[in-house]
């Protein structure tokens, strides 16, 4: 998955007090695009470095993240005022569309992940300058990774989505679904947590809204972040319950069938909970057991 970066570490501790050097990351977003390098073969991707920039670039960089030695930097001057620039884009990068670049399996994949965790931060400094209680100009605080409204007090901290990610299990076939539009290869069940249910309600309730099957026997997997949605993926296996005859939603789905683990056909990169979800019964491997 996205997030499986090891040996590489991922640090997302908060640092108000970091500052950027000439070898720093720079994330750079314009229309909800980032600024990358990627080769022409579609095999590898890098980040800038703020010694790649010409110009004042040092103002408005807000730290977020390290994997390993290397900082990230937020370069909100861009993300936030419709890319207004303050120094020209270096040679060789572009700005890429993160559910386009999905479709290659790019290295190294700490960059990937570092892109995903980017755009979920940049969202949330994107939407969030004033306070939703007293309208007030919101700034950040200074011990912890939060914004702060200077008159009344409010905290506003990054958007998490809870959602679930669902593989049914008919004895030896799972429940593939393809969706109406937008996502074009083979997933799983999934939909988010609403308010008031349990996470288990929303895999109960999700399974029957999409395909009318009831399930029991509701198992954790593993769970995944997923900053193009700012989501927090939760994946569970489970087994129908009763009758099999699937009632597809047809306003959302365009496929539900029972699938035999040889007819699987996988996502055509590793990157998400779901591919891996597909993958472990396809080989076989009952982790859920």
């Amino acid at each position: 998955m996205i997030q499986d970066i090891l040996p590489h570490i991922f640090n997302n501790s908060y640092r108000s007090d970091a500052k950027p050097d000439e070898d720093s990351r720079i994330a750079v977003f314009k229309d909800n695009r980032l600024l990358l390098k990627i080769d022409s073969l579609k095999e590898n991707v890098d980040f800038p470095r703020l010694k790649d920039f010409k110009g004042d670039s040092k103002q408005d960089l807000t730290y977020i993240f390290s994997v390993d030695e290397e900082q990230f930097f937020l370069a909100e001057a861009l993300c936030l005022n419709n890319y207004n620039p303050v120094f020209e884009i270096p040679s060789g990068y572009e700005f890429y569309n993160l559910r386009h670049i999905m479709e290659y399996e790019l290295e190294p994949k700490r960059y990937m992940h570092a892109a995903f965790t980017a755009y979920h931060l940049a969202q949330w400094y994107k939407n969030n300058s004033f306070c939703g209680r007293c309208g007030n100009e919101i700034m950040k605080d200074l011990h912890e990774r939060a914004l702060v409204c200077p008159k009344c007090g409010n905290k506003i901290y990054p958007r998490i989505n809870p959602a679930v990610i669902v593989g049914v299990i008919n004895g030896d076939r799972i429940l593939l679904t393809k969706y109406k539009t937008g996502f074009a290869h083979n997933a799983l069940i999934a939909g988010f947590t609403e308010i008031g249910e349990t996470i288990e309600e929303t895999v109960t309730r999700e399974v029957m809204e999409e395909t009318g099957l009831k399930v029991k026997n509701i198992r954790y997997y593993k769970s995944q972040p997923w900053g193009t949605a700012e989501d927090l993926l939760v994946g569970f296996f489970c087994d129908v319950d009763g009758d099999d005859k699937i009632h597809m939603d047809e306003s959302e789905l365009k496929y539900a069938e029972w699938v035999s683990p040889e007819d699987i056909v996988l996502q055509p990169y590793d990157y998400s909970l779901t591919n891996e979800m597909m993958r472990m019964f396809k080989e076989g491997n009952r982790v859920w057991n």
